[in-house]
């Protein structure tokens, strides 16, 4: 076996001894072994196979997580090491990553889900994506930590200000019937964290978000594909299987892109009745492109429509401002 790496360890142990250990990383016919062998008080030896495969990355995320763990039983390496996720956080990262982590295990499921019903109506009534209301991971820390008040809210990341005042008293109601045994400001979470854990949790997330953008990479090239084929907005959900809101939101950023899409917008705006394109056109025009339930109020009678039917409307709006703004764009670079 060719070894590429070596680290020794050392743990305090009773009554002054110290107990040694050491870790490895070697590779032999392209498959990757991590081995930790440990020397116990009373000299016996034991060896643990931590790693064996294929990949490169996953090798090294196992070998971060077990070393990590075996520095927070108090063994130390001779050879310093980053080994942490935490390393490479500033301070104010680090501490909302704590709460989202803590959160995750703590928050109380049912007032969540009535936190969820809650921003489900009021991202309705504000004809927003739920998101933009309040993300899941605020959800969960309001689910767990449970503010009483409008100051303890806005200790929470991801609630400002504006969000605080905006949507304070609704969502101090649902949490405020609930009895809480934790208290404000959240300094005592790091105490009930374990750090091992902690980082195993921070090389998940690292894990998901590194997979998610590869899905995502990859949808977006069977979308591209897809749409120089002419598919319909049908289609593409058939074939990529997500939500419409997400697909829509691939076809925005891959205009953001520069991408040319011109086409593709006119052959499904083809489908829109001209006479509503042109009063939407209008109230572009007169209101801006920023929302788009303004426009919507515009043009139809929002009461007398379904959800369904404002949902399909919100569709072909967004895809209507996609061309609103890359005409009105050259437009500014003139009068400028």
């Amino acid at each position: 076996m060719n070894l590429i790496f070596l680290n020794s360890l050392e743990k305090a142990g009773k009554e002054g001894n110290v107990r040694t250990a050491q870790v490895t990383i070697g590779e032999q016919q392209g498959i990757w072994h991590i081995m930790w062998t440990e020397v116990q008080e009373d000299g016996r030896k034991t060896q643990e196979s931590w790693y064996e495969g294929l990949h490169w990355e996953e090798m090294l995320a196992v070998f971060r997580e077990r070393v990590f763990a075996k520095q927070c039983e108090g063994f130390k390496p001779l050879l310093d090491i980053r080994i942490s996720e935490l390393a490479d956080m500033d301070d104010r990262t680090a501490y909302t990553q704590l709460l989202h982590y803590y959160s995750e295990q703590h928050a109380e499921e049912p007032l969540y889900e009535a936190l969820r019903q809650w921003r489900f109506k009021q991202a309705a009534s504000d004809g927003k994506a739920p998101f933009i209301i309040a993300t899941n991971r605020l959800l969960k820390m309001i689910a767990a930590f449970l503010p009483h008040t409008e100051d303890e809210l806005r200790q929470l990341p991801g609630m400002g200000k504006a969000k605080a005042e905006r949507y304070g008293k609704d969502i101090l109601a649902i949490t405020i019937q609930q009895e809480r045994v934790t208290s404000f400001p959240l300094a005592w979470v790091q105490e009930h964290v374990n750090p091992a854990e902690f980082n195993t949790w921070l090389l998940q997330e690292k894990e998901r978000r590194r997979k998610a953008e590869a899905d995502k990479l990859e949808n977006k090239r069977v979308l591209l594909e897809a749409i120089s084929r002419g598919e319909m907005l049908d289609e593409l959900q058939e074939k990529i299987r997500v939500q419409r809101k997400e697909l829509l939101g691939w076809i925005e950023e891959l205009d953001r892109d520069g991408y040319d899409l011109a086409p593709y917008i006119e052959q499904v705006l083809e489908q829109v009745p001209a006479v509503e394109r042109e009063l939407a056109w209008q109230a572009f025009e007169q209101q801006g492109d920023r929302y788009l339930k303004p426009i919507l109020q515009k043009v139809y009678a929002q009461d007398s429509l379904s959800a369904k039917e404002a949902e399909r409307i919100y569709e072909w709006l967004r895809l209507l401002r996609l061309k609103f703004r890359r005409t009105e764009r050259p437009k500014q670079g003139e009068a400028s």
